[in-house]
C-alpha cells in the first residue's frame, strides 16, 4: 500500500519537474562554434592576430630590456681613455659591449680628429639606425590594435546580415535558432575584435615607453661624449 502511494506521488511530480525551467550555460568554445562559419573564421582570425601580438609584444621587450643596460662605469672608461689619447682602447672597449649606447660612441670615436659637426652628424645617423632597430615591429603592434576592432565590426555586419536574411525569407515563420546565430556571430566578433584590439593598444604603449627611455639613455651618453671632446685641451 505504502509502495503504492509513493509510486503514484512520483508519477504526479514528474510532470511538474519537467515543466520547470533549466538554467543554461554556455561555454566560450560553445559561444565561437554557434556563430556560424563567418563567426568560427573571423574569431579564428582574432586569435592568430592576438598570437602575433603577444609574441612581437615579448620579443621586443626582451631585446629593449637588453639594450637598455649599460654598465655604469663605461662613460668613465671612455673619458679616460679619450683624455690621455688612447683612442683605439676607447675603441675597444666600445666593440667589447653590446648595447646602442655602445655603438654610437664608438662611432664618434671613429670620427675624432674630425670637426666637432662631423661627429655630430656620424652619432644622429647611426643614433636612427638604433632607434629603427628598437621599433622592429612595434608598428604591426599599432595596425593589430586598430584592425582587431574592425575585424570584430566586420564580423557584426555580417551576422546581422544573416539575422536579416532569416528574418527576409522566413515566410512568417522565424527560426529562432538560426536567428540567434546571427545575432551570436555579431556579438561574439565585436567583443573578439575589441579584446585583442586593447592587448596590442596597451602592449604597443608599454613597447613606446620602454623605448623612449633607451632613446632618452641614448642621447644622454652621445651629448656626454660630445662635451668631452668640446672640453678644452
Amino acid at each position: 500500500m505504502i509502495s503504492t502511494l509513493i509510486q503514484e506521488t512520483a508519477q504526479a511530480v514528474d510532470p511538474l519537474l519537467e515543466g520547470e525551467p533549466v538554467e543554461k550555460t554556455l561555454s566560450i568554445i560553445e559561444l565561437v562554434t554557434t556563430g556560424g562559419t563567418a563567426g568560427i573564421i573571423i574569431i579564428a582570425l582574432l586569435f592568430v592576430l592576438l598570437i602575433m601580438a603577444i609574441y612581437i609584444y615579448f620579443e621586443r621587450l626582451f631585446a629593449i630590456k637588453e639594450a637598455s643596460k649599460v654598465d655604469a662605469n663605461f662613460m668613465n672608461q671612455i673619458k679616460d681613455f679619450v683624455s690621455n689619447g688612447k683612442i683605439e682602447s676607447a675603441q675597444n672597449l666600445c666593440t667589447s659591449v653590446d648595447s646602442p649606447v655602445s655603438r654610437l660612441i664608438s662611432k664618434g670615436v671613429s670620427r675624432i680628429g674630425k670637426p666637432l659637426d662631423d661627429i655630430n652628424t656620424a652619432i644622429e645617423n647611426a643614433g636612427r639606425l638604433e632607434i629603427y632597430s628598437l621599433e622592429k615591429n612595434v608598428s604591426v603592434l599599432a595596425t593589430i590594435s586598430g584592425a582587431a576592432p574592425m575585424i570584430g565590426f566586420l564580423g557584426t555586419v555580417i551576422g546581422m546580415i544573416l539575422s536579416i536574411f532569416e528574418i527576409a525569407n522566413s515566410g512568417g515563420s522565424i527560426d529562432i535558432k538560426t536567428l540567434a546565430d546571427g545575432l551570436y556571430t555579431a556579438m561574439t566578433t565585436t567583443v573578439g575584435g575589441l579584446i585583442v584590439g586593447i592587448v596590442a593598444y596597451i602592449a604597443y604603449n608599454h613597447l613606446v615607453v620602454k623605448t623612449d627611455k633607451v632613446v632618452y639613455q641614448m642621447e644622454a651618453n652621445s651629448l656626454e661624449f660630445l662635451d668631452l671632446l668640446n672640453e678644452p685641451s
